[in-house]
């Protein structure tokens, strides 16, 4: 049975950690689906700013028909191709604040609803003869990483690609050639890369995921309580089990006893020659009615013991806590036959309480017996007393002590410690339950501290009033 339950619990996390990974696939995939759709939307949201811009579209024709200037000076070799570079990005720079200034307010009147900045890039620029045979390329982002034309600066690793362009243009010019005027024709390829960075995109997706991710903890919680709690109620089922087991078997084996001894003393009443006998008779009488009151005292046990603090009826008075203390120590020291029990009491207190009297003399009595049942050779049990704030008793002894992992059970219902030395002890597990509900009944509290080979030490709390 237990092999069944550890092979369940490994299956019930096993198939726990799957459905995790399952639901972490499906998120991830959320994830990607809902940025993706984010991006695009942000894309076409901005793709056609420069085009229907009337402003931008001012500011991109005076940095173009400065380039066309420029290139058709290259063209006729007055200046170098480096220099073609270094003029177009003076010119963008000087008039890149205002373009960026305009972006804004194109993107404002959109009311996007999050920070937003742009950059365009130039990725090729192509210089065709008018054959269209002989290219001259200026810049090739192929070879040379691409540079900053207009817009905020930004690395590409933190942005996402919005359009490419290519600009294609015939441009015809004049120009002093060996001294005389020349119209010159060629043909310009210019390409960019518009750009676009969001601050802050992974929280705005996530925001956007945020019912799905509630839906999705919620039911991993559900699942994970769901399956702890089955998991609990087996085990606790099992220990019930077991524990009820354990039970049926000191019961049973605590009632053969005297059962056998009064079944042998009615066979021997019932023989001719033990009725000649008037002093066998008497002795075998004597025997059933003793064996008769253990039967009744350990049917008595099962029921009272049985009961829990809801049914105890107390009927409180107030006593001398020292003198009730010292004469329940001192009858149950009388009560005892062995001299090897030592007890050190320190109960000299002035104070008074309100209990029954009946019942908290058998909670007690039980820790007591408890304790000698448990005990070692040269057994020591100290009582001590304090009511400083509410009344506490305190009974330690040197006995062979209890394992921490039932600590936890020892006053459930029929518990027995799971020790073969333990078990050499009668009992049927009702001890402790019935000394836990009766402090339980004056309000109070019972605990236990104990290491094996060392001893244990159970402290008993009420109200003093």
């Amino acid at each position: 049975m237990r092999k069944k339950i550890k092979l369940l619990i490994i299956a019930s996390i096993l198939g726990l950690l799957s459905l995790s990974l399952v639901q972490g696939y499906l998120i991830n995939n959320t994830y990607k689906l809902k940025k993706d759709v984010f991006i695009s939307e942000t894309k076409k949201s901005i793709s056609r700013i420069d085009d229907v811009s009337p402003s931008l579209d001012s500011i991109n024709d005076v940095w173009q028909n400065y380039f066309l200037n420029v290139v058709a000076d290259y063209y006729v070799k007055k200046i170098s191709k480096e220099d073609v570079l270094i003029m177009l990005h003076k010119k963008t720079d000087s008039i890149n604040n205002s373009y960026i200034e305009n972006y804004q307010k194109e993107i404002e009147s959109k009311n996007i609803g999050y920070n937003l900045k742009f950059q365009k890039k130039v990725k090729t620029i192509i210089l065709l003869d008018s054959l269209g045979v002989k290219n001259d390329t200026l810049f090739q982002s192929a070879t040379k990483p691409s540079f900053l034309l207009l817009g905020k600066n930004f690395s590409n690793k933190d942005s996402h690609n919005v359009s490419n362009s290519l600009w294609l243009t015939d441009h015809s010019f004049v120009r002093e050639i060996n001294g005389k005027r020349k119209s010159v024709t060629f043909n310009l390829q210019f390409q960019t890369e518009d750009r676009m960075n969001i601050d802050g995109w992974e929280k705005i997706v996530f925001r956007r995921m945020t019912s799905l991710l509630i839906l999705s903890v919620i039911i991993f919680l559900f699942v994970f309580g769901l399956l702890y709690y089955s998991i609990k109620n087996l085990i606790t089922q099992k220990k019930i089990a077991d524990i009820k087991t354990d039970f049926v078997n000191n019961i049973t084996h605590e009632l053969k006893t005297p059962l056998s001894t009064l079944t042998l003393a009615t066979k021997m009443l019932k023989k001719e020659e033990i009725k000649m006998q008037p002093k066998v008779i008497e002795n075998t009488i004597n025997t059933i009615e003793r064996q008769n009151i253990r039967l009744q005292k350990l049917i008595d046990e099962v029921l009272n013991n049985s009961l829990g603090y809801q049914e105890i009826k107390l009927n409180k008075e107030t006593v001398n806590a020292s003198d009730y203390l010292n004469m329940i120590v001192d009858d149950f020291q009388l009560s005892l036959d062995s001299k090897e029990i030592t007890f050190n009491k320190n109960i000299i207190i002035n104070a008074e309480i309100i209990i029954d009297k009946f019942y908290f003399t058998t909670a007690v009595l039980n820790i007591l017996e408890n304790a000698v049942k448990y005990g070692k050779d040269n057994l020591n049990i100290d009582i001590n007393v304090d009511a400083k704030k509410d009344f506490t008793i305190s009974i330690k002894d040197n006995g062979i002590g209890i394992p921490k992992k039932h600590l936890a059970f020892l006053f459930d219902k029929f518990y027995r410690v799971g020790n073969k030395e333990v078990h050499n002890v009668k009992g049927l597990g009702l001890g402790l339950y019935y000394t836990h509900q009766i402090i339980k009944a004056h309000k109070g509290e019972v605990f236990v501290e104990s290491e094996e080979n060392k001893g244990s030490t159970f402290t008993v709390i009420i109200p003093v009033k």
